[in-house]
């Protein structure tokens, strides 16, 4: 049954000249898009989420998080806010 299902594969380029691939199921692409999104633009949208979603939970939520840590959540919260015009407490309602 799985294996009846489309999917769409991506390949990520690093900085660093190292590469990765990651597929998902095309109907999720469909599901999650906001308006006339790319596939690529969808993808984005859903890492850069993902990464803000999980900085905020190490920092706000785990262990003691040193000054650094600290930077790069607050980095990926501009990033976040950047690309979606919204704060990261605004776009999920969990604000601290």
């Amino acid at each position: 049954m799985t294996e009846e299902v489309d999917t769409t594969t991506f390949e990520i380029s690093a900085d660093d000249g190292t590469t990765d691939e990651v597929t998902v199921p095309s109907g999720l692409l469909d599901l999650v898009a906001e308006g006339d999104q790319t596939d690529a633009e969808t993808v984005g949208d859903v890492t850069l989420l993902s990464f803000a979603s999980r900085a905020h939970h190490i920092v706000h939520h785990g262990e003691e998080a040193d000054e650094e840590l600290e930077a790069q959540e607050a980095r990926i919260m501009d990033l976040f806010e950047e690309r979606f015009g919204v704060t990261y407490g605004e776009a999920t309602g969990h604000q601290h």
